[in-house]
């Protein structure tokens, strides 16, 4: 199926142009004359890419753009301006767009910044983050668990230092609230935060991307157009997957690190910038390093600083705060009134793997929410394959027996340490409640009690003045 395009500006023969150039590359196409065209056409059809001008009568370019990194972050949103200034270009990515092309522009140059943004979109339906403002993102780093308290000192401790980062993990970890939270922790907050996805990058476009082109640098380059770095001087750059970047163009990013300067493709100019760099990747460098598929000095220096996300299912303790802030978040953005997640469900979002880790979740708790009549979120609530999938609760290694140990003891080992994981989960999802966790798991409180006292787990003292 082809990807479908949205093309919003108010002259006639623009608008023309697009559509005309962009069926011609098979591409579906519809149009809008304005801002709020485009939003009821996306509420009818939908859209893969939109590409908008910036100035229009009533709801401007910038306005719409906003609008759809809120409602509709997963779509890629190219502007058109005839302001083609690094102010205006910073503006526009800031606000949360993919790309900008200026007027006059070629049918290459446009061809192969919507090839981008589609790729793009098929890499968010694939479940690769895509761009937000930084402000809003921010604030949706939600956890209390060990790992996330040492994450949140990290970032506390290295968020103003000029090093660069590496945040590796999984895909769906979080890594770009990480960089978006080392950026809005710095002394560069109030500058550009450019963020790039090396992913959906074509290979032969990766220099431009980085770097920028002058006029006639190459065919469709009627006019200069700066790149990532020099849009984000003075604030941060955000290579996310940098282990897509190609092998030839890893020498350039490395001098460009080193020597804070380079030149723009078909440019003789020594442009110099400062910039704090953060790259993240789900790869595994060293890996990749052995397999002479990324280099090994651009991996020291890129290493600086390096922050490892645990996937969901190492770090349980924190799901049930998410699965709450995701109820809030989609209560508000759905018009929806549900008060609570009843504890058997919550055990059951406790217990499943998450290979798509928080991602996953949010789309869980969002789909359950969309299909949610009632105040209360039941387990018979949650979507029927994520309650098939739903593992044993223990994620631990199984030991083979050796010399020194049974099949029978090995056995009793595990289950003792299944026992003491559901307890202590069930103790956390009640907040230390006796009581409601022993009716969870369906015991008796007096059993409860013992199986507590037998594997160390404390009851909590009641609150002075109430014994």
């Amino acid at each position: 199926m082809a990807d479908r395009i949205l093309v919003v500006d108010d002259e006639p023969n623009i608008r023309k142009v697009l559509v005309a150039t962009l069926r011609r590359e098979g591409y579906e196409v519809e149009a809008a004359e304005n801002g709020a065209d485009a939003l009821a056409a996306l509420e009818r059809e939908g859209a893969d890419v939109v590409v908008t001008d910036l100035v229009m009568p009533g709801v401007d370019g910038l306005t719409l753009l906003r609008r759809l990194s809120h409602e509709h972050a997963d779509i890629p949103v190219i502007v058109i301006t005839a302001h083609g200034t690094v102010d205006t270009a910073v503006g526009a990515l800031k606000a949360g767009a993919f790309d900008f092309i200026t007027k006059p522009f070629e049918t290459d140059e446009l061809r192969a910044v919507i090839a981008k943004a589609a790729r793009q979109a098929d890499l968010n339906r694939a479940n690769v983050v895509p761009a937000a403002e930084p402000e809003r993102r921010y604030r949706e780093i939600v956890g209390q668990g060990a790992r996330m308290l040492e994450l949140q000192t990290v970032i506390a401790r290295v968020a103003d230092a000029p090093s660069t980062v590496l945040i590796t993990g999984e895909s769906g970890t979080g890594k770009e609230l990480v960089a978006i939270a080392l950026h809005e922790k710095s002394s560069r907050a109030a500058r550009p935060f450019i963020r790039i996805n090396c992913a959906a990058i074509p290979r032969e476009l990766m220099e431009a991307e980085l770097f920028g082109y002058e006029k006639g640098a190459f065919t469709g380059a009627v006019n200069s157009k700066p790149g990532r770095f020099e849009l984000a001087d003075g604030g941060t750059l955000f290579l996310d997957e940098i282990g897509e970047v190609p092998l030839e163009m890893q020498v350039k990013l490395l001098r460009a690190l080193q020597e804070s300067e380079f030149e723009r493709v078909g440019g003789l100019k020594t442009i110099r910038v400062d910039v704090r760099l953060i790259a993240a990747t789900s790869r595994d460098i060293p890996k990749e390093i052995a397999a002479g598929k990324f280099r090994e000095d651009l991996f020291y220096r890129l290493n600086v600083v390096p922050i490892l996300l645990p996937p969901l299912r190492e770090r349980r303790e924190d799901i049930p705060l998410l699965a709450e802030h995701f109820r809030e978040k989609y209560n508000k953005r759905l018009g929806k009134s549900v008060r609570r997640i009843e504890d058997d469900a919550l055990l059951a979002l406790c217990n499943y793997g998450w290979p798509g880790n928080i991602r996953e979740l949010e789309n869980i708790m969002e789909r359950t929410l969309l299909f949610s009549d009632g105040p209360v979120i039941a387990l018979r609530d949650l979507p029927a394959p994520l309650l098939e999938k739903t593992p044993s609760a223990t994620t631990g290694t199984i030991v083979v027996p050796s010399a020194s140990g049974s099949l029978k003891e090995v056995v009793r080992a595990q289950t003792q340490a299944l026992e003491k994981d559901l307890i202590a989960r069930a103790l956390t999802l009640t907040r230390g409640n006796v009581t409601r966790a022993a009716k969870l798991l369906k015991i008796s409180r007096k059993s409860m009690q013992i199986k507590m006292k037998e594997f160390g787990l404390r009851e909590e003292e009641p609150p002075s003045g109430n014994s």
